[in-house]
């Protein structure tokens, strides 16, 4: 699903991000995909998908 129209960026994208390459903040993704840079729509659901998936990521090392 494409999570910011203006840039391209996938909830995949966002994912691959911080699971793999250990982005852990909306700078980070700002600073690797220029999310939320031009209209702003896609901040929140970014950040939802963020939350979730750092959380997931907690639970699956405790």
């Amino acid at each position: 699903m494409i999570v910011c129209l203006c840039h391209s960026v996938s909830d995949k994208k966002l994912r691959k991000l911080i699971l793999e390459d250990g982005v852990s903040d909306m700078k980070g993704i700002r600073r690797c995909t220029a999310l939320g840079t031009q209209c702003g729509k896609c901040v929140r659901q970014a950040k939802e998908i963020l939350n979730e998936t750092v959380a997931f990521q907690y639970q699956q090392v405790s």
